[in-house]
């Protein structure tokens, strides 16, 4: 489906990148990869500017045009209560600058049919305590996501993903950890991976603009103390 396409994925070494990588690679693709961790293609900080700069010189010079774009590198994950100013401005920087940079440098590269696919997550909706800078960050790339695909319209579609619980060692959870989730197991990065395939392919043609939760449901489950099981239990707030 993919044979000699080319596919740029960030944070492609470990977990959900990496998996997405040896999918499109399966699939006959040529998959160019950009991860603070070794790769086989380019180590790098998508944090830096001039990175982003001479990872897009190198896939351009290497293949001269990019079909598919995975926006996939994990944003710092800190709270309010310890994520400093530089921190909070460098989990941006990777998770919503790097997106909309790489895209403004491949623009005049994306061949035709071209695909954007950005990894949100389900945080974009909803939080735990003390996860603002990871949290911040998945909402402007699911936002950043409807923009481009107005601004890109005829030319790329662009539509995100937003897991919920993936484990990226393949466990295989019982009890609650499973059953708390109406799917009734946890995620895996193949969860993943096939709609990112899924999105990039002819068969989703028509869809740009949208993003997409794969969650196991848990973001449409209302919990309420004392209701079907559930029971809370205050903490003391380290904010307070």
């Amino acid at each position: 489906m993919f044979k000699q396409k080319v596919a740029v994925v960030t944070g492609g070494a470990h977990g959900i990148g990496k998996c997405i990588c040896e999918e499109f690679e399966k699939q006959g693709a040529q998959v160019c990869t950009i991860d603070l961790q070794d790769n086989p293609y380019f180590v790098g900080d998508i944090g830096d500017k001039e990175t982003l700069s001479r990872f897009a010189e190198k896939v351009i010079a290497d293949y001269g045009h990019v079909d598919y774009l995975v926006n996939n590198a994990m944003p710092l994950f800190k709270g309010i209560d310890t994520c400093t100013w530089e921190e909070f401005d460098y989990a941006l920087r990777v998770g919503v600058s790097a997106p909309f940079y790489l895209t403004k440098l491949f623009m005049p590269h994306f061949a035709k049919g071209a695909a954007i696919v950005n990894i949100s997550s389900s945080r974009d909706r909803m939080s735990q305590p003390f996860s603002e800078s990871y949290t911040a960050a998945k909402g402007g790339i699911a936002a950043l996501t409807h923009a481009l695909a107005v601004s890109l319209s005829g030319k790329v579609r662009v539509n995100s993903i937003s897991p919920g619980w993936i484990d990226t060692d393949y466990t295989v959870f019982h009890g609650p950890d499973a059953l708390q989730q109406p799917a009734g197991r946890v995620g895996n990065p193949m969860d993943i991976a096939n709609m990112v395939l899924f999105l990039c392919s002819d068969k989703a043609g028509f869809i740009t603009g949208e993003n997409i939760c794969i969650d196991g449901g848990m973001t449409k489950q209302m919990i309420y103390h004392d209701d079907w099981g559930w029971s809370y239990t205050p903490q003391t707030n380290p904010a307070d």
